[in-house]
Parts: C-alpha cells; sequence; structure tokens
C-alpha cells in the first residue's frame, strides 16, 4: 500500500495527541500537517495536498462544514469526521466524508475508518488504472520501429524483440522478462527497462511488473484492486 499523507484538524491539542497515537501503529499513515482551526486547516489542504484529513466539527470559524465548504474540489482529500458529538453525522455523510467518529475516540472503530480510506484509495487507483488501461488497448499499434533487448543465454546473447515478452517481474536486483514458458533474467532495472520501452505498449502496472498490454485478455475488479489476466 502506498503511503498516505494524512492532515489532523482538531482545536484540542489533547484530541489531536489522541489521534497522532491512534495513527502511529499504521505504518501507511504519514501525517504531514496538523491545524487548530479551519483557517490553518484550509492553508494545509491547499498547500501540501493530503490524502487525507481527520476533520474536527466543531472549530472556530470557519467550522469542519465551512472548511469541506472552502476546499471543495476535485482534489479534495478523503474526510474522517471526528467530533465529541453524533449529531452531524448526517451532515457529515451529506458532505461527502467517507466515515464519522465520535470521542472519546476507540481503537477498533479507528482501525475501521482506516481500512474504508485504504478500500477507497484502492478503488480510485484501480479506476484510474482501468481508464488508463482502456486508453492503451483502444489505440492503434505504435508507429516507433519494434525495439529489441539483448538478453544473455548459456551459449551467449540474444537479440529479442519487444513484441515478444508477455511481462516483466522485478526479481532483486534484475528484471525477469517472460517470454511464453520461457524466463531471461537481465541486471536492469525495471524503471530503466520502463524508460527504453516508453512508446511502445508497455505499462508500469506495479512496482513490481510492466505488462505489454497486446497479452491482456480480461481486465477485472477484485477487493477493489484492478486485475490483468494475460
Amino acid at each position: 500500500m502506498k503511503e498516505i499523507r494524512t492532515i489532523i484538524v482538531d482545536d484540542e491539542p489533547l484530541a489531536r495527541r489522541g489521534l497522532r497515537q491512534l495513527i502511529e501503529p499504521h505504518s501507511d499513515l504519514k501525517i504531514i500537517a496538523e491545524a487548530r482551526n479551519g483557517i490553518e486547516a484550509i492553508t494545509a489542504v491547499r498547500t501540501m495536498k493530503p490524502d487525507l484529513m481527520f476533520l474536527d466539527v466543531q472549530m472556530p470559524e470557519p467550522d469542519g462544514f465551512g472548511v469541506l465548504k472552502e476546499i471543495w474540489s476535485e482534489n479534495m482529500p478523503l474526510v474522517v469526521f471526528v467530533t465529541a458529538y453524533d449529531d452531524f453525522a448526517v451532515r457529515a455523510f451529506d458532505a461527502h466524508a467517507l466515515d464519522y467518529l465520535v470521542k472519546p475516540l476507540q481503537g477498533a472503530r479507528f482501525d475501521d475508518a482506516v481500512e474504508r480510506v485504504r478500500s477507497r484509495i484502492r478503488s480510485k487507483e484501480a479506476l484510474l488504472m482501468s481508464n488508463r488501461l482502456a486508453s492503451l488497448l483502444g489505440e492503434q499499434n505504435s508507429a516507433n520501429a519494434t525495439k529489441r533487448l539483448v538478453v544473455p543465454t548459456a551459449s551467449g546473447e540474444m537479440l529479442l524483440d519487444t513484441t515478444e515478452i508477455d511481462w516483466i517481474e522485478a526479481d532483486d536486483y534484475y528484471a525477469a522478462i517472460h517470454v511464453g514458458p520461457r524466463r531471461h533474467l537481465i541486471r536492469e532495472s525495471l524503471a530503466s527497462l520502463e524508460h527504453r520501452l516508453a512508446g511502445d505498449r508497455f505499462l508500469r502496472t506495479h512496482r513490481s511488473a510492466i505488462v505489454n498490454m497486446d497479452r491482456v485478455g480480461e481486465m477485472r475488479m477484485e477487493s477493489g484492486e484492478m486485475v490483468l489476466v494475460l
């Protein structure tokens, strides 16, 4: 799971400390800012562009709902409202908050909210990937000349047409190139190969995988993640 850049917004120091303690066990949540009021929260969102915001409802003007009204945009972070009262729950979800926590915060309930955040982020990433894949699969064949890679063999070296490659995976300091039942190891990073194959029909679908889009036979969603079937 990628790093989730997080800000805490609450006018009470003890409440901010409590949130920090609850966040600490979740290694993928990185606190990048804290805000004591609505104005500081708006500034933090606009300048730091977090992925997630734990937002207190009742603060000096603007309150939590005022903050959302001010920063509303396509790039608004996921919001989990935090408050001492549950009277605002309906308004919170009407404001498109992902979750709503009532103080004093309980560890198990907080963990549930974090898992909802992770699930939503995975779904958003999968949707972006799906759109990217659909675009690539709908394109005409590249006009670029076919590239070839040099791969070592037992007797020397072989020139491999990239059109033969099914997919490439990271393998420690090497890259494993899959061509049908064969697997060729070359000492090169995926980042380097991704750059070299730019313009061909290859896509970095994961930090440890590059896929030849001509080999994709099916795209499907599983547990909020995009799965490619070659």
